[in-house]
């Protein structure tokens, strides 16, 4: 089989590059695209804290299915110590991002490595190579395709498990990265907040204040069209206020429901909370949303990333034992502010959490970008502290 019917252009024409006791392989084959989703597990296979990613669900990034290859390509590399992957990265080129920034940058991205610094920068060398030959004149990683997929290095917080949807990565990748020349781009970081005291009086207040302003406030639906048309607000107003956010390509209204459908069956009403204005537009116009979602990684660890029938009862049994919540987006359109919706959903969302039985008795809030001033400062007033610190970095290639 072709490369490049795995969507990737080989470096050269001879693909394996023999370097010391290992070598470095531009995927072509069945076996190689296999290979390269058992690289994790091997990674990882003695560290507690790590959480399988669904294998089926890697393995999507790459088919047909992938909106990205109508807009981006990429090529997918292995590292092999003898017969057994021992590393893994991908080069590629989004040219949302390109035209949105006007600047030539390539993304790494799904990297994965043994502790050994001389594979990591081989790994790194041979993805920052196919991205000059593309014309790339910097690259920016970890990001897997684009920022609404996985994104960033943990470079703080390395006791703890990750949170649905959150990296997790050895310590020792921030070295295999600033030995080849990486920099800090933006770090970003997850807040924990606890939840067994209650949120500071002003978010009450505000909660008060927006419904004298006329505001109203309901859970997500999440049945039928009423999800439909919820979802597809919720994109209206997600691309309205973040459509500034850095590093971030747009997506289009179908790509985004294609996302929220895959995840319809994980919400939990009430800590989603919908703020709508019935003047607005003489119509019910969502203005705002708390959007959190059970961790799923407490069920999703004993899965180990395979999802067939003996994994989905492992995960039924376990995600009756999730107490904790990740808070993925708290959203408002700006010329809400003076109305306080923004502390209103928050109130209500983490409402929601506590007055549940069982409750939930912690809440992380991540990721945010260090320079994110607005949110932050919202954040923090909760009583919410950092925990974990997150990094994307960068390399100029000319």
């Amino acid at each position: 089989m072709s490369a490049e019917a795995f969507h990737g252009t080989p470096v050269r024409p001879l693909l394996t590059f023999p370097m010391g006791n290992f070598a470095i392989k531009a995927i072509t084959t069945p076996k190689e695209q296999h290979d390269f989703i058992a690289v994790p597990a091997y990674v990882y296979r003695d560290d507690p804290y790590w959480v399988a990613p669904i294998e089926s669900s890697t393995a999507k990034q790459f088919s047909e299915e992938n909106s990205f290859f109508q807009y981006g390509k990429l090529q997918q590399f292995l590292a092999y110590e003898g017969e057994q992957p021992v590393g893994r990265v991908v080069a590629a080129v989004n040219s949302r991002l390109v035209e949105r920034e006007g600047r030539s940058i390539g993304l790494i991205g799904f990297f994965e490595c043994i502790n050994n610094i001389e594979i990591g920068q081989a790994l790194l060398d041979a993805a920052t190579d196919w991205l000059q030959q593309q014309g790339m004149t910097k690259a920016r990683g970890p990001i897997d395709l684009s920022t609404h997929n996985n994104c960033c290095f943990l470079v703080d917080g390395f006791d703890s498990d990750p949170m649905l949807m959150m990296p997790y990565n050895p310590r020792y990748y921030l070295d295999i990265m600033e030995a080849n020349g990486w920099q800090k781009a933006k770090d970003a970081y997850a807040y924990n907040l606890p939840l067994d005291n209650p949120l500071p009086d002003s978010f009450e207040r505000g909660y008060k204040i927006a419904q004298k302003a006329g505001i109203t406030f309901r859970a997500i639906h999440t049945k039928g069209e009423a999800f439909e048309q919820d979802c597809r607000q919720i994109y209206e107003l997600f691309t309205t206020a973040f459509a500034h956010n850095w590093s971030s390509s747009a997506r289009t209204e179908e790509e985004f429901m294609v996302e929220a459908r895959e995840l319809q069956t994980l919400v939990d009403t009430d800590i989603f909370v919908i703020a709508e204005d019935p003047k607005k537009d003489s119509n019910n116009k969502m203005v705002g949303f708390f959007m959190a979602l059970p961790d799923y990684n407490i069920a999703l660890k004993h899965v180990k990333g395979k999802l067939d029938i003996f994994g989905m009862l492992k995960f039924l049994w376990y995600r009756r034992k999730i107490d904790q919540a990740r808070v993925l987006a708290i959203c408002t359109l700006p010329e809400y502010s003076r109305k306080m919706v923004a502390l209103a959903v928050v109130y209500l969302g983490m409402k929601g959490g506590t007055d549940k039985k069982p409750s939930y008795r912690r809440a992380e809030l991540s990721w945010v970008y260090e320079d994110n001033v607005r949110s932050r400062n919202i954040i923090e007033s909760t009583g919410a502290t950092i925990y974990k610190t997150y990094r994307i970095y960068e390399k100029a290639l000319a």
